[in-house]
């Protein structure tokens, strides 16, 4: 009779997963393209997000696991065409390498996989998605403002009432006709042929089948996270209805390997390559959207510690503040920090700072001084200054 799955303590699955993202570790002395592109290979996904309170939310996995690093690093890299941006998990951006592997959810997109209001002008006026799609390809990459009808099809309101022009330019986005040239300083995205966009070798390469390519992801989510459940395999690159049976199949292979998590209810799997360090080391903020901690049940699970972001939350109804960044010490989130960059001022606000439950302040305090003087040296701001809301307020003015 076998002895069953093999059982690993909690403290040992966060060790497995701050080491599965590049989390358990000091940072590296330089940050480097080469950096950049060894991150990748672990994490594989940076979720982009508009909001700049503090700085555009896609920096913050660079600065949590490289430190401060030249912020051109990441638009380069993606002129360059290293990386892509598609909905693989959230919109994020990725290594080119992925895009064959995807191409199953560009395929399904006008088929119902998209959001319903762009497969809705898909089905209602194809002529004028195709007449979008040809102007690109005849004047270059546009962003959507750019296009010769947007005045007239612009609509106005918030920024997701969008025009017929931006829905087009996004359900080709979403199918895989477009993607991503750069970003405008507005953020807005400019759009090119993927064929013209992307390397000639990218563009080449044989489309896998569904089986294959959803497996072969699932796989890099089980190597980005370590130690993981099905769900939060599944969650990684949003597979849903096919994962358990791909995840069955990577078991047969060895690929990932059966465990028991204690307080887990759930089975978990350990990746074949995973390693857990005896103590992890590094120190970091971390983005609301950081791979680490995008997943909330997850963050529960692993860390005990109960996260949302509050942005869309009236300020009277907020908890913790408007921006707050788990602050990760060692193999745990020791508290939170609600933050912003005020650029006119020079400033970097701490509005609040508090600990987690049975964490002292003063062996946090320290360490994270240290992290928002560097975070602001780094995002050109001329000093740190601590309100008084939180625990960790008192004792983070006295090691500012």
């Amino acid at each position: 009779m076998g002895s069953g799955p093999r059982t690993i303590s909690a403290a040992q699955a966060r060790r497995f997963a701050l080491a599965a993202q590049g989390l358990a570790a000091p940072r590296p002395a330089r940050a480097t393209a080469a950096a950049l592109a060894r991150m990748f290979a672990r994490v594989h996904l940076v979720q982009i997000d508009s909001v700049n309170v503090l700085c555009r939310s896609q920096e913050l996995p660079l600065w949590a696991r490289l430190g401060g690093h030249d912020r051109a690093l990441l638009p380069r890299a993606l002129e360059r065409r290293a990386l892509f941006e598609y909905w693989a998990h959230a919109a994020c951006l990725a290594p080119v390498e992925l895009q064959p592997l995807l191409r199953w959810r560009m395929a399904e997109a006008r088929g119902g996989g998209a959001w319903n209001h762009l497969v809705e002008i898909d089905r209602k006026q194809p002529a004028y998605v195709a007449a979008v799609l040809d102007e690109i390809r005849a004047r270059g990459p546009l962003a959507a403002s750019e296009l010769s009808d947007a005045d007239a099809r612009r609509v106005p309101g918030s920024w997701w009432s969008w025009g017929d022009h931006k829905r087009a330019v996004e359900l080709l986005f979403w199918a895989g006709e477009l993607t991503t040239s750069r970003r405008t300083s507005q953020f807005e995205r400019v759009y090119d042929l993927t064929t013209r966009a992307l390397p000639a070798a990218v563009v080449a390469a044989p489309t896998p089948t569904v089986a294959d390519a959803q497996r072969a992801l699932l796989e890099r989510a089980g190597r980005a996270l370590g130690v993981a459940t099905a769900a939060d395999l599944a969650d990684y690159f949003r597979i849903k209805k096919t994962a358990r049976a791909r995840i069955a199949e990577l078991v047969e292979d060895g690929a990932l390997l059966p465990v028991t998590v204690e307080g887990w209810r759930d089975p978990a799997y350990l990746h074949r390559d995973a390693s857990a360090p005896r103590r992890a080391e590094a120190a970091a903020l971390l983005s609301p959207f950081d791979s680490l901690v995008w997943e909330r049940a997850r963050t529960e699970r692993l860390f005990d510690f109960h996260y949302r972001i509050e942005i869309y939350t009236p300020a009277a109804k907020r908890r913790f503040g408007y921006y707050v960044l788990p602050f990760l010490q060692g193999d745990r989130l020791v508290a939170r920090v609600d933050l912003k960059a005020d650029r006119a001022a020079g400033v970097l606000r701490v509005h609040a700072a508090a600990t987690e439950a049975g964490i002292a302040p003063r062996e946090v305090a320290g360490p994270l001084a240290g992290e928002l003087r560097a975070m602001a040296t780094w995002l050109g701001l001329e000093r740190v200054q601590v309100g008084r809301k939180g625990n960790l307020a008192r004792d983070l003015i006295r090691s500012g």
